[in-house]
């Protein structure tokens, strides 16, 4: 078989590339796979093979692969709060959609992790030191952008990550963005929770609470109230289902980095980052 060169003004020729480039410019290069690829580097090793141990590999995929979600994740929810920002609740929407799906691949990929018992768990834990799920800056900063603002231990963090998360810690969450855009459409949103200190845990209201009852016969206000119930809603199923697969790694062990493990974690169970979608459930 023979193939004809590429010229540069090829239709698959990225518009505004040299051919030079084109040529280069391959799913390899664009998703910098070589580099991907060489990022899973354990620290176990086998006492007997002198190998790492085998299932080191699939702990560090699953987090790295949460680390990536987490990131689009947060540039999802940047981009709802901006377009609440802009009263385009058809865009905000969408993309909170779009969050559910994420979460609910987040879930699914406790099921693979699962896969892992708690002995093949043991053979490389003590290698991982003091590293912990509670160094993961991006969920905290998660927890954050959805009002959930526990003070964390800065020095966990480098200092990037520190600065990230204090911005973070500063800014108006989601749930303000929503009550803000309430206000510009004309609802009597509470002054008391359109100048609440954003740093401040989120709490129910029940004013707010009956001007929500008021406006849910309409079909778009209702729809979008929902879809935050629902992400509300995904997030608990996530921190339950993460509750549950620690628990049946390692018990009532103590967690890696000296954190208290399954203990913590389930503390932060029915804990709601939108206190006032789930009250007025009573009042319909």
């Amino acid at each position: 078989m023979t193939t004809t060169p590429k010229s540069s003004d090829s239709p698959e020729t990225p518009q505004g590339l040299e051919a030079s480039f084109a040529d280069e410019f391959t799913y390899r290069t664009y998703l910098k796979i070589d580099e991907l690829l060489a990022l899973q580097q354990g620290v176990s090793v086998d006492p007997d093979t002198g190998e790492p141990e085998h299932d080191e590999t699939l702990f560090i995929i699953i987090h790295q692969v949460y680390e990536l979600w987490f990131k689009q994740v947060l540039h999802e929810l940047d981009h709802v709060i901006a377009r609440l920002g802009a009263d385009r609740i058809g865009s905000a929407q969408h993309h909170l959609k779009r969050v559910l799906k994420i979460l609910k691949t987040l879930v699914g990929q406790i099921d693979v992790l699962e896969t892992m018992t708690p002995l093949e768990f043991a053979s490389f834990r003590s290698f991982l030191a003091n590293a912990s799920g509670f160094q993961s800056a991006q969920f905290r900063e998660l927890e954050f952008l959805l009002g959930v603002k526990d003070r964390v231990q800065l020095d966990w963090f480098t200092d990037a990550e520190a600065e990230r998360l204090e911005r973070r810690y500063d800014e108006p969450t989601l749930w303000d963005a929503f009550v803000r855009h309430l206000d510009r459409r004309g609802f009597d949103v509470p002054a008391g929770v359109l100048n609440r200190d954003v740093r401040e845990a989120i709490e129910p209201d029940a004013d707010l609470q009956a001007v929500l009852v008021d406006h849910y016969v309409d079909d778009a206000f209702a729809g979008l109230c929902e879809t935050l119930t629902d992400l509300d809603e995904g997030l608990q199923e996530w921190r339950y289902r993460h509750v549950m697969m620690v628990r049946r790694t390692i018990g009532t062990k103590q967690g890696t980095g000296g954190s208290d493990g399954a203990s913590y974690l389930a503390t932060t169970l029915l804990r709601p980052a939108f206190p006032d979608l789930w009250a007025i459930r009573t009042a319909f």
